[in-house]
């Protein structure tokens, strides 16, 4: 325990020392003209003595300012991460050391938190540790797959090709997760929208109204007593209202995160959905066939990818599914007849991948499925705007302009009985 923790303070050390900080500086060139910029060292003494190795006389050499509100920067997106697997990999193949490639990509990020981040597996790489073993650190930028298929390339002495596989594979992904969002984003939108507004008429715009029709002094049709009756009740309980429907929400969010089954309901549940069902299922395909292509072609084993693939599915019935695929494979099934026995995957898909294990081609064949499914969500995805619109419109003529009919119906009876 002891050498343990002697050797983890050592490795701190080592990290700390190895830590980069940013400076900006000002300086003259041979010529007496003025520059200045921003670069990373180790210190100021450090990096004024790299400039004057370049011909820069140093004139103000200071720590970068924090902003006024700090400096946490927003989260590292998914784009971010393949954005800094290509740049390492087209660094790589050019011949730049990676420590070197890391110490100029951190130095180009503007998010502090990724720029920080970066420091790190480059300080963590300059102290002895493999790439994988830095990357471990960062579990949340650099998922379970991400790791394997590093290690993979690094076993194998092909990283630089690794990283750029891995640059195209969450490209294509966020590509295709971003065209779903889209889709769904739209349409919730809208309705919610359209919600806000029935509910401001209700509690701001109707009780207006209803002080016009006492004077009437006759019975308000049915459909106007209904919307009346519905402000009255939101007026006085509005703030119950929200409650409800913010606990509903929160609850929703918890339960899908904490509890499998409820999550399992749900992704099964919006399988079931017409249309956007459709979608889920050829999304999932998609995100099967690329990642386990993407794993098996960087040389990690069939049992041990198929276990990667299972969380990157996006839908927990298809999680489980390849999961059982992974079992059947384990034992000395083909893929293809495991695949075929979890009842999941269309006949084209399986046969696909039957004759992609066959020709010793099975990364080629998945690709190409991969491909195939996810033009046909960009297809999908199309359809659905344009069948969506209309409908969206008829839900907010229905709701808003119904309830303008319903306020109106009483003045439109006055006017015919006079």
């Amino acid at each position: 325990m002891a050498v343990s923790k002697a050797a983890g303070k050592a490795q701190a050390r080592t990290r700390a020392a190895n830590t980069l900080e940013t400076f900006v500086w000002q300086g003259t060139d041979k010529r007496g003209t003025v520059m200045k910029g921003e670069q990373q060292a180790k210190n100021a003494n450090l990096l004024r003595a790299e400039l004057r190795r370049q011909g820069i006389t140093p004139k103000v050499v200071k720590a970068k300012p924090k902003p006024l509100f700090g400096s946490t920067g927003h989260n590292i997106s998914a784009k971010e991460i393949a954005i800094f697997s290509r740049q390492l990999a087209t660094m790589m193949k050019s011949g730049v050391p990676i420590v070197q490639a890391l110490e100029i990509i951190a130095g180009g990020q503007k998010n502090p938190k990724m720029q920080k981040m970066v420091s790190e597996l480059r300080s963590d790489i300059a102290g002895g540790s493999s790439i994988y073993e830095a990357m471990t650190r960062h579990p949340v930028q650099f998922d379970e797959l991400f790791r394997n298929l590093v290690r993979a390339g690094e076993s194998a002495g092909v990283l630089e090709t690794v990283l750029d596989t891995i640059a195209t594979y969450k490209e294509n992904t966020e590509a295709l997760k971003g065209k779903i969002k889209k889709a769904l984003f739209y349409p919730i939108m809208v309705i919610a929208v359209a919600i806000v507004v029935s509910a401001i008429l209700l509690i701001f715009v109707v009780p207006q109204f209803e002080e016009v029709f006492k004077n009437f002094g006759a019975e308000l049709p049915a459909f106007t007593q209904i919307i009346v009756n519905a402000s009255r009740f939101m007026v006085a309980w509005w703030w119950l209202v929200l409650l409800i429907l913010a606990s509903a929400l929160f609850a929703a969010i918890y339960f899908f995160k904490r509890s499998p089954r409820f999550q399992h309901f749900i992704d099964r549940t919006v399988l079931k959905i017409p249309v956007i069902g459709t979608i889920m299922h050829n999304s999932a395909i998609a995100r099967f066939a690329r990642t386990l292509a993407t794993t098996f072609k960087a040389g990690v084993p069939l049992v041990e990818a198929l276990e990667t693939v299972a969380g990157a599915t996006g839908n927990s019935v298809y999680e489980k599914a390849v999961y059982r695929i992974r079992d059947d494979v384990s034992v000395g099934y083909q893929v293809n007849m495991a695949m075929k026995q979890v009842n999941l995957f269309p006949h084209m898909v399986v046969q696909m991948t039957a004759i992609g294990e066959e020709a010793g081609a099975l990364d080629t064949m998945l690709f190409k499925v991969a491909e195939f499914y996810e033009q046909e969500v960009n297809n999908a995805v199309d359809a659905l705007a344009s069948l969506i619109e209309p409908m969206i419109m008829v839900f907010i003529g229905v709701l808003v302009g119904g309830m303008v009919i319903g306020m109106y119906l009483p003045i439109f009876k006055l006017a015919a009985v006079v």
